[in-house]
């Protein structure tokens, strides 16, 4: 198993959540479709290991189209939820 830097993904989560899309550079949005996560490992692993890849996991491209995800604090979803929704949805 790889051992990732929590805090440091600590620390990446609370910089990007809060960038304003208005001081994006579209080049420097990673296209999701190039992001590559091993589906065998847990779905745990899977976050972390999208969250170490990304450059912002709150701002990605989506066929060429900026995109920006965000979590209500008024659900019982935890983002763990959250993100593991999406992934799982995204490779399929």
């Amino acid at each position: 198993m790889i051992k990732y830097d929590l805090k440091e993904l600590e620390g990446k989560l609370e910089r990007c959540k809060n960038i304003n899309l208005k001081d994006v550079n579209l080049d420097d949005v990673d296209e999701i479709s190039s992001i590559k996560i091993d589906r065998r490992k847990s779905s745990n692993e899977r976050i972390l290991d999208f969250l170490t890849k990304v450059k912002n996991p709150y701002i990605f491209k989506v066929n060429g189209k900026l995109v920006r995800i965000c979590f209500s604090e008024d659900t019982d979803l935890t983002a763990d939820d959250c993100l593991t929704r999406v992934l799982e949805n995204l490779y399929k």
